[in-house]
């Protein structure tokens, strides 16, 4: 399978350092940092250094370090964020969207940590 990659979008323009970002965490692989339209009290954005155009192409042909790296960090954010309902936080949400039927935005993959308030049901049927 064929990914067509956008060097021009935003996430890849904040790789570059061309557009500032409020970071929350960066590693070798992966770098985190607060939406700028935030949708929740906490509302972070979670990328790959690669780059990569969506989840699928991530899991296809990232490597096994970067593709554990990702997790980790979302697992670190949500514990760090008070989130986590094991540790006594109230609860998070984890969106990455791909595609046209998606309503994926920036061809990058980017998975949306949620968290703060109730967020309501996900989809409704209609």
């Amino acid at each position: 399978m064929s990914y067509d990659y956008d060097e021009d979008n935003v996430f890849a323009k904040i790789l570059r350092r061309e557009i500032p970002n409020d970071t929350v965490m960066e590693t070798d692989y992966t770098l985190a940092f607060r939406d700028i339209s935030p949708a929740a009290p906490e509302h972070i954005l979670v990328i790959p250094k690669g780059y990569y155009v969506n989840y699928d192409h991530f899991a296809q042909e990232a490597t096994d370090a970067e593709i554990l790296d990702f997790s980790r960090v979302i697992g670190a954010i949500t514990h760090a964020i008070g989130a986590t309902p094991g540790n006594g936080g109230e609860g998070y949400r984890l969106i990455s969207n791909a595609g046209r039927n998606g309503v994926q935005d920036v061809p990058h993959l980017h998975v949306h940590i949620l968290a703060g308030r109730p967020l309501g049901r996900m989809l409704f049927s209609g």
